[in-house]
């Protein structure tokens, strides 16, 4: 992907990992298994961390470069029943911080957005616990679960542009204030 991109575009200043695997539901920790979290940390931490290791050679050559990894609010919140997802995720969250000390010598500005977004992983909840959806709605100071382009997107471009040179390291969070009162995520689930 990275070799590709510097082919047809002459370089690459700009990552960002936003995949996660798909597939494990909502389970107690004790019910969780060795391949469960093989499979988050796989997809996504090892995934993120691979095409950070292919990115930064370039970024390093031209001394300028921009790496957003999307993390959650559900690990730094703990949010029940997801333990593998907040694990990779945190994991994620940790290795970007690191790299933004490491690599600012060299130009390389690498965030953690936590966005609250209409995903299908969030339309999937909403089928799932409505009630706890509809909860968490209210519990949002903006009253609403932001919307992909309009809402997220536009920090995603504010973090690869320039006017974002001197901000390395962060956690942002891109959730109308979700994060301010710890929203109550919690599905109901059976034992």
């Amino acid at each position: 992907m990275v070799k590709q991109t510097q082919t047809d575009c002459g370089r690459l200043d700009i990552l960002v990992n936003n995949a996660y695997p798909t597939g494990s539901p909502m389970a107690r920790l004790e019910n969780r298994s060795d391949g469960d979290f093989e499979k988050a940390l796989q997809g996504g931490f090892m995934g993120p961390w691979w095409a950070m290791q292919a990115a930064f050679p370039g970024m390093r050559e031209q001394q300028w470069g921009r790496i957003i990894n999307l993390c959650s609010l559900n690990g730094v919140n703990a949010h029940p029943y997801t333990a593998e997802y907040n694990a990779a995720k945190e994991a994620l969250r940790s290795l970007s911080r690191t790299a933004a000390r490491e690599w600012a010598r060299h130009g390389v500005c690498v965030n953690i957005l936590c966005p609250a977004a209409r995903s299908p992983a969030y339309e999937n909840f909403v089928r799932f616990a409505p009630d706890n959806a509809a909860e968490l709605l209210k519990q949002n100071p903006m009253g609403y679960m932001g919307d992909p382009e309009q809402d997220i997107g536009g920090v995603v471009a504010f973090l690869a542009s320039e006017d974002a040179r001197y901000l390395t390291g962060n956690t942002l969070f891109a959730d109308g204030g979700s994060h301010t009162n710890g929203v109550s995520w919690e599905p109901p689930l059976a034992d």
